[in-house]
């Protein structure tokens, strides 16, 4: 756990300097902490302890030193933050003295580690369809990446290209884990396509190793400092049936599940959090932490991006409460205790009480002008 320390000292020295007469204060601190709670899915660096334990070190003894289990690599829904993988890569690079180290990490991964998302992209039609839904769903698994198609960036017709960018500036850039991602992204390319001609790689840092390493792992050439990390592949590829039969109806359960319980971060903090509170709402007690545990960002960190977009949490739920108490009122007939229940207000008085607030009536007076409104024509009014 020592690690876990100097990594918090570190990130702190490096990301969010001080001044020399006041140092850092402690609201500097509490948002470096937050930084460091960035969350990615602990499978992106499954397998690292037995290679690891391949090239003579101790993979579960460099883990611990980080607070993280051999066995928390192999769930689907664990979780770890990114600043301490991207230290795990670094620590384990330089022990074992192997600056191919992310490379290596890509050899030995395949799809499997993307969970459900690897179902999905699996049954799409074509490697393009695959890759689309890759970049729609991709922060499920890792909130700071973006994959996307565009053009080729040296303009040679019948060539497209894979971007792969990081995007949040909240976390270092660590180039065993970019090493790391491109080669993962062109191994799955291999699976989704059957094999494909890889024209040139970019890399956006200086060679780690000799460049004849990355030449014979990508088996095409690689240029590096460039602005952009991609793979530069004939544009014919994004048409390429995928090279495994696919069942079309198991991706749209898959696709459903993800869009049912994940909430793209792109659409901001106000969005997500009204879209998870209201899934939520009237099955589990909804809380900021446990919200804020759903879009994978420390509660502090989630308050400070509401009242950045101007609102809060308690906003957002009052709103949503709101809204759901005025269709159980007007649509059905359920009792207000039970409507009271399934908004999550203590008791049929707490009910009154904020509907008054909300509408300047009772929940009675609203469910009553509600009927009256849309009364059918030809309707004697009681």
């Amino acid at each position: 756990m020592a690690q876990v320390v100097e990594d918090s000292q570190e990130f702190l020295s490096t990301s969010r300097p001080a001044t020399p007469e006041t140092g850092p204060s402690s609201c500097q601190a509490a948002d470096t902490v937050e930084r460091m709670r960035i969350q990615i899915r602990a499978a992106a660096i499954r397998g690292i302890d037995r290679l690891i334990d391949d090239l003579g070190g101790d993979g579960a003894g460099l883990l611990a030193e980080f607070g993280v289990r051999p066995g928390d690599l192999d769930s689907d829904h664990g979780l770890l933050p990114a600043v301490t993988a991207g230290r795990i890569l670094r620590s384990a690079t330089t022990r074992l003295d192997c600056p191919d180290f992310g490379l290596r990490l890509a050899a030995s991964q395949d799809m499997s580690m993307l969970g459900p998302l690897a179902v999905a992209v699996g049954n799409c039609d074509t490697v393009g369809d695959g890759l689309d839904c890759a970049s729609r769903f991709l922060f499920v698994h890792n909130q700071g990446l973006r994959l996307s198609r565009g053009p080729d960036p040296e303009r040679y017709a019948g060539v497209g290209a894979v971007e792969y960018r990081l995007v949040h500036p909240d976390v270092p850039f660590e180039p065993q884990s970019m090493d790391a991602g491109l080669g993962l992204l062109h191994r799955n390319l291999i699976t989704m396509s059957g094999g494909y001609e890889l024209l040139g790689v970019y890399l956006p840092h200086p060679p780690l190793t000799d460049e004849s390493v990355y030449t014979e792992f990508f088996g095409a050439p690689v240029r590096f400092d460039t602005d952009q990390a991609l793979l530069r592949v004939p544009a014919k590829l994004f048409a390429q049936p995928m090279s495994a039969p696919v069942n079309p109806e198991l991706r749209r359960m898959v696709v459903e599940y993800l869009e049912s319980h994940y909430v793209d971060p792109r659409e901001g903090a106000a969005a997500s959090v009204r879209s998870s509170v209201g899934r939520a709402l009237g099955t589990v007690p909804v809380r900021i932490d446990l919200v804020a545990k759903w879009l994978h960002m420390h509660p502090r960190m989630l308050q400070r991006r509401l009242a950045d977009e101007g609102t809060s949490f308690q906003g957002i739920l009052d709103e949503v409460r709101k809204h759901a108490a005025y269709r159980l009122l007007t649509t059905t007939d359920i009792p207000f205790s039970q409507i009271a229940s399934l908004v999550e207000l203590a008791g049929q008085a707490a009910l009154t009480r904020a509907v008054r607030r909300w509408f300047g009536r009772t929940p009675t007076q609203v469910r009553r002008d509600a009927r009256e409104t849309h009364q059918p024509p030809g309707v004697t009014q009681r």
